[in-house]
């Protein structure tokens, strides 16, 4: 519970990181505006043909009573744009970091030479592009073996109304904190592995930060302003999981 409650309060200190530099705020908002417009434009085109996506995942349905058959197409019709909702959330930091990739290694460097820390290499911007996006279709799919089995249990009576939703929101907040923190494991030169193992033994930590982010980008264009802020909350837990090992040195 310790380091959860840290994980919220370096979420708090990227606010007012971002605050304190109008300037990083507006650079680690222009990516997000950007992904925010392609995705919304993705989800508007899933809702418009939800009833035909719908009408596709549930066959099995075709010689039931019209109100049985109904019911499953509405569920399957939540179900599925439930699911993208999720995947569309771990995919945006991934796409957003990776747009963004000179911005967000501009306020990786201005937090961590606010932490005194020795500076990190710094990669060649189409070398990050690469690092982001490879790293983050792995993170994409490698939730969808958590996020795809938790949306089926979602139709179960009483368990997909309880305690699916809160597995749900957890599995979203490890994803997309280990989206946060991966610019500033890049320019140590940390595979995805490494980062995972890292991160995993803070595991609380991960989750004090990914959660209210993960949340609040879940508010129509919150996550403009959400993103740079949890990024820069990103690097303080990066900083903060790595405190004891040789890699991140301080001054």
């Amino acid at each position: 519970m310790r380091d959860f409650i840290t994980g919220v309060r370096f979420f708090g200190r990227g606010l007012g990181i971002m605050l304190r530099s109008p300037r990083l705020l507006l650079l680690g908002a222009l990516p997000a505006v950007l992904t925010t417009a392609l995705l919304t434009g993705g989800l508007v085109a899933l809702a418009i043909w939800i009833d035909d996506l719908a009408t596709l995942a549930t066959p099995f349905a075709d010689d039931w009573s019209t109100t049985w058959q109904t019911a499953a197409r509405i569920a399957a019709g939540i179900g599925l744009f439930g699911a993208a909702l999720v995947i569309g959330l771990i995919g945006f930091s991934a796409l957003t970091l990776a747009i963004g990739a000179p911005f967000y290694e501009a306020i990786a460097e201005k937090v961590e030479d606010g932490l005194g820390l020795t500076p990190a290499a710094e990669l060649p911007w189409w070398r990050a592009l690469g690092l982001g996006l490879r790293g983050g279709l792995a993170l994409v799919l490698r939730s969808l073996l958590f996020t795809i089995p938790l949306v089926v249990a979602g139709f179960v009576p009483v368990l997909g109304q309880t305690v699916v939703p809160v597995l749900l929101a957890l599995v979203t907040a490890w994803f997309f904190a280990l989206e946060l923190v991966a610019v500033a494991y890049y320019r140590r030169g940390m595979s995805l592995k490494e980062q995972r193992t890292t991160l995993a033994r803070r595991r609380g930590l991960a989750l004090g930060l990914g959660l209210p982010a993960s949340l609040l980008c879940m508010v129509p264009l919150a996550a403009i302003v959400v993103m740079p802020v949890a990024f820069a909350g990103g690097v303080l837990v990066a900083h903060e999981a790595l405190r004891n090992e040789s890699r991140l040195v301080e001054r």
